[in-house]
């Protein structure tokens, strides 16, 4: 049996919103992450593409965000276990500092063919 409570849609999404909040509040790449989508709003609403591609590049933007997230997530269980420098530790950060940057690469990639190919 699993050590976990029965599922619940307002607790769970206010664990979210909290788990938003904090990011927003402690982690400065997710800030300008955060900040530069506006921009990205505004160019996605006024280039004349059609609406899949505009999705598509909303997504793609997106996903920098949650990797972004999933990164924050990795660094602070890793802190968790040890503050001391740690080869694995390291690793472990790396890795998720890795998921970020293949995250915009895939976003500028998408982004660079929809409005400069394209």
């Amino acid at each position: 049996m699993r050590n976990q409570p029965k599922y619940n849609f307002i607790k769970n999404t206010s664990y979210a919103l909290k788990g938003l909040k904090d990011i927003i509040k402690n982690e400065s790449s997710f800030k300008i992450e955060l900040i530069l989508l506006i921009p990205a709003i505004a160019i996605i609403l006024l280039v004349d593409i059609s609406l899949y591609l505009k999705l598509l590049m909303f997504i793609s933007y997106f996903s920098i965000l949650i990797a972004e997230a999933i990164n924050s997530a990795i660094e602070r269980v890793v802190d968790l276990v040890t503050l001391e420098h740690h080869e694995m530790a390291g690793r472990a950060k790396d890795v998720g500092s890795t998921i970020v940057f293949l995250s915009i690469i895939v976003c500028s990639v998408i982004w660079i063919s929809i409005l400069f190919v394209s």
